[in-house]
């Protein structure tokens, strides 16, 4: 019985929270039309940064066939580190400074980094497997 009114309850309040929220983001970008523009272009960059991230160990595949057959640990890391690098330059082009940004943003993007390089490991070592039994 309390398990039912607690939820009841809290999808009250839930709803209450994501309407008024909802409804002063519209207000506040009603009134604020440039900063609807700034959301715009920041998600359009951060799509496209995504999208060459995900593209980038695919398209270079025989990157990682030729550290497969080198087998040597340097390889893989000069591979990653390249790789990472890469990743660093579209996102400072997209961008379109490195110095002058955000104690924020640089949070940003060391988490964007450092997803970007996971990625790149998992994607890799999927390739590398793929060679190997085949």
């Amino acid at each position: 019985m309390l398990t039912t009114i607690g939820q009841y309850v809290g999808s009250k309040v839930v709803t209450a929270i994501l309407v008024v929220s909802g409804s002063g983001a519209v207000i506040w970008f009603y009134r604020h039309p440039e900063d609807l523009a700034t959301v715009w272009q920041t998600l359009k960059y951060v799509v496209t940064w995504i999208g060459i991230v995900l593209a980038l160990p695919w398209a270079t595949f025989f990157v990682t066939s030729w550290v497969v057959a080198k087998d040597s640990n340097l390889a893989v890391a000069l591979m990653l580190a390249g790789y990472a690098v890469a990743d660093a330059v579209v996102a400072f082009c997209l961008i379109g400074r490195i110095f002058g940004l955000g104690g924020f943003t640089w949070i940003l993007l060391l988490l964007g980094f450092l997803a970007a390089a996971v990625y790149n490991l998992k994607v890799c070592e999927y390739q590398a497997e793929r060679l190997e039994e085949g």
